[in-house]
């Protein structure tokens, strides 16, 4: 019995750390719940990237694994863009739920065995951006409503569009050390602001020349063809 529940949570473990990763967002539901958003992020962001390290190093990987990943992702990641729109409303709440579609979108897709993943940005991307833009906006006290509209729409075309986006730098993170730093980079955005800007700069610079280069790219083949 003892082998049958330790083989049990071995197998597992990397799928309880994508519920856990979810489980905190209760705390947008609370009173004052939109002052916990930028924690929540970055949390989400972490356990989101330690749950594939796990299943990996454990050679735990599976079907229900990744399946449970995306739904895990869908959840937070409608949760935290509609905890933002409904925080601003407006123009913010109708780009949010633009870009709630596209993550439904994508994640859905990616739930089809029978289909090949696609292109398109990660819905982790448009998490990382938006902390970006409350940080940075927040550190030079200027209005973060029209960059939120902005990163919400480009992010709804990204996310879905047929080519991928592969210069994104955590995409670019592949060994444990690498997205371990990922991370680090996210916490000391929120935590130094002298580093904000930096950090910020490459993840967006990578996202807009991923965009580019992938685009031109696409059309070529589509020219081409």
């Amino acid at each position: 019995m003892r082998k049958f529940q330790g083989n049990f949570f071995y197998r597992n473990l990397a799928n309880a750390t994508s519920i856990l990763g979810v489980l905190p967002l209760v705390a947008l539901f609370l009173e004052n719940g939109y002052s916990y958003l930028i924690p929540l992020i970055i949390f989400n962001n972490a356990m989101d990237d330690l749950d594939g390290a796990l299943a990996a190093k454990l050679n735990i990987r599976s079907r229900f694994g990744a399946d449970l990943d995306n739904v895990c992702d869908a959840v937070a990641h409608v949760a935290l863009a509609l905890a933002v729109g409904a925080h601003f409303g407006g123009l913010v709440l109708m780009a949010s739920m633009i870009a709630v579609a596209s993550i439904i979108l994508r994640i859905t897709s990616r739930l089809n065995p029978d289909v090949a993943p696609g292109g398109g940005s990660p819905t982790n991307e448009l998490m990382r951006h938006m902390l970006f833009v409350l940080l940075l906006t927040q550190m030079f006290d200027v209005d973060p409503e029209p960059y939120l509209v902005l990163i919400f729409l480009s992010h709804s075309v990204t996310m879905i569009v047929p080519f991928k986006l592969t210069i994104l730098i955590r995409g670019l993170a592949k060994s444990a050390t690498s997205v371990a730093f990922v991370n680090v980079a996210l916490v000391a955005a929120w935590l130094a602001p002298a580093v904000t800007p930096f950090v910020a700069v490459a993840f967006i610079t990578a996202y807009l020349y991923s965009l580019i280069v992938g685009g031109g790219q696409w059309l070529r083949r589509g020219m081409g063809a």
